[in-house]
């Protein structure tokens, strides 16, 4: 500012007074400020409601991530809106009021607010009394009540090509039990779309039929591909038309963890859910992570964060499913960026060993951390020792994406390592159980 001014002061002196007087009036801006709220969790920690609640639920069992953020429509908010006396509205999805007709409508081009809701902070028994009803969503097993995305499909094999199936449709998605469904699109009908994994060298032909009202197109990110087959309209082919189909072929070069996309009205079509994951697995066995590390489960977690707020595979806490493994085990993780915004993902109790980014191994520059900064477009492979017993917090931690005035939303889950004598032990001595039925499959 100082240097600012000495260059505004070369000038004649009147225009001079009246520059500076408009540059004092511009205020100081601070979009990560985070909102004035209390601390106190009232007794039991949400991270010791977590644990006396996950290592007493026998049901919990392996399942998907999903987790994002209250969609608020055009010209959302980071945190939601704290509200005086909410808990019981949102202690479970019957007590909710019902959704509106239709499905609501969030424009990923509207204006958004990277500053915390301007309404006044809620007092500690309003905080921790919303806090507690969103854990026990959570806990409950919210996750389960929807369709998951992300699911392996199976090709069909012609002539030795692995032939994908696919249309691009609009859809109504729910982001959790109590907000209304947001328009979306989606492949096969869901966001994320399908998994597809292919083998190094494999020949994959992927038609995707258009069932919307307006052009896309598909790109498989990562990819080494002809360049007919890069899928951006008007530089490598035309724009898929409503009601048209495209049939995108090559050969599997790029091992590791890539995505297909929207690379059409992108901002819009990916921001609504055009996106899934493409797993190349390396042609020799012995280098696949179940193999190489002893890898239990092998997880796909898709960030995005325009429709629907900040989301992992189109979900959003409560919503979320813990990822759940044993003490012992293993398990890989593959993060990946749809999204426009950095997202530092945050491991409580145990670190993340990093061994792969964009699909391409570190090898001996392989490091440990326990936050990875994952930018849009890129993706992180990391593998975690599942050692300490426990439900620990996962989550972003620009902490406006994960937890607000009314608790705990948006990019938050939780890595939950079961301890069989441990559980027994809590239900002894009478902790609460909470039930969590989850699909086994990611």
């Amino acid at each position: 500012m100082a240097r600012t001014r000495r260059a505004v002061r070369k000038m004649p002196p009147s225009e001079t007074d009246r520059i500076l007087a408009l540059m004092d009036t511009v205020p100081t801006l601070d979009p990560f400020t985070p909102p004035t709220s209390s601390s106190s969790d009232g007794g039991m920690t949400r991270r010791g409601l977590l644990r006396a609640g996950v290592l007493t639920g026998g049901g919990l069992v392996a399942v998907a991530v999903a987790a994002c953020a209250k969609p608020a429509g055009v010209g959302w908010t980071l945190g939601p809106t704290a509200t005086s006396g909410t808990a019981a509205a949102v202690a479970s999805p019957s007590a909710a009021p019902a959704a509106t007709s239709g499905a609501a409508t969030a424009a990923p081009s509207a204006a958004m607010s990277h500053a915390p809701t301007t309404s006044a902070a809620p007092t500690a028994a309003d905080h921790d009394a919303n806090a507690k009803a969103g854990v026990d969503r959570f806990l409950g097993g919210e996750a389960a009540s929807y369709p998951i995305g992300n699911q392996p499909l199976e090709p069909r094999i012609e002539n030795g090509v692995k032939v994908f199936e696919m249309t691009i449709d609009e859809i109504e998605h729910r982001i959790d039990a109590v907000l209304p469904p947001v328009k979306a699109l989606g492949y096969n009908g869901m966001w994320p779309g399908p998994r597809l994994t292919v083998t190094q060298g494999d020949k994959v032909r992927a038609v995707f039929k258009n069932n919307l009202k307006e052009s896309t197109g598909v790109h498989f990110h990562g990819q080494r591909l002809p360049n007919a087959m890069d899928g951006v309209p008007h530089i490598t082919q035309e724009p898929i038309p409503a009601g048209g189909s495209f049939t995108y072929e090559f050969t599997a070069k790029t091992v590791g963890s890539h995505m297909y996309h929207s690379h059409h009205n992108a901002t819009d079509q990916v921001g609504r859910g055009l996106l899934g994951a493409f797993i190349v697995e390396p042609a020799d066995p012995a280098k696949r992570y179940d193999q190489l590390y002893g890898a239990s489960q092998d997880i796909v977690w898709i960030s995005n964060d325009t429709l629907g707020g900040f989301t992992i595979n189109g979900r959003g806490f409560p919503a979320t499913a813990p990822i759940v493994a044993k003490l012992g085990d293993k398990i890989v993780i593959r993060f990946m960026n749809e999204g426009q915004m950095t997202h530092p993902w945050h491991l409580h109790g145990v670190p993340m060993r990093v061994v792969a980014r964009d699909g391409y191994p570190l090898g001996a520059a392989a490091f440990t951390c326990d936050t990875l900064g994952v930018n849009p477009g890129e993706r992180w492979d990391v593998v975690i020792d599942c050692d300490e017993p426990g439900a620990w917090a996962f989550h972003c931690h620009i902490l406006q994406h994960a937890e607000g005035m009314d608790g705990m939303y948006g990019m938050v889950t939780a890595l939950v390592v079961q301890d069989a004598a441990a559980a027994v032990n809590l239900q002894r001595a009478g902790a609460p159980a909470f039930a969590c039925v989850i699909p086994a499959k990611v």
